[in-house]
């Protein structure tokens, strides 16, 4: 009689995937957002610079919700601005797996969404990012090509990328 084969991987946790209008938000994804964004490129990235920059307000926000007590942690993040009177491309930015989170593949999880969201809603419009260099193979696996040179941003090599 045979055994049934176990796998030794961890399972991964499940995820619960919201894609809201900024209007849409409730207060505690709100909260969630502003917390994981302080968390990982303040405190983690050691820089200080100002991250509520406005364009919230205007952008669509996709949160990846993992499990937690007393409610669900965020676990990944990410928002996509449209297109406006001084930018043609849609941006995708604030990119973040929370530490709890990471090595369970949610970057690529993160990303296959929100480009296919962008191509189902928006098809044909460009879509760019301005990511940390070291974050080139990254993206460039969906298809993004760096479109400037490495140049610094609040103490961090990034360069701007297009999807091609």
């Amino acid at each position: 009689m045979n055994e049934p084969q176990h796998s030794t991987a961890t399972p991964h946790p499940p995820i619960e995937w919201r894609w809201k209008f900024f209007d849409d938000l409730t207060t505690a994804e709100v909260y969630a957002m502003l917390a994981a964004r302080s968390e990982v490129f303040v405190i983690e990235q050691n820089c200080v610079y100002g991250d509520i920059d406005g364009l919230d307000t205007g952008a669509w926000h996709l949160f990846a919700f993992g499990p937690g007590e007393p409610r669900p942690k965020l676990a990944g993040y990410l928002r996509v601005l449209l297109p406006d009177e001084n930018e043609t491309d849609i941006r995708i930015g604030r990119v973040l797996t929370t530490a709890d989170f990471r090595g369970i593949g949610l970057g690529n999880k993160m990303l296959e969404r929100a480009v296919g969201h962008i191509a189902e809603q928006w098809p044909n419009v460009p879509v760019r990012l301005h990511a940390q260099a070291h974050l080139q193979g990254f993206y460039g696996a969906f298809g993004f090509v760096p479109i400037s040179d490495i140049h610094d941003e609040d103490g961090i090599p990034h360069v701007w990328m297009r999807a091609a």
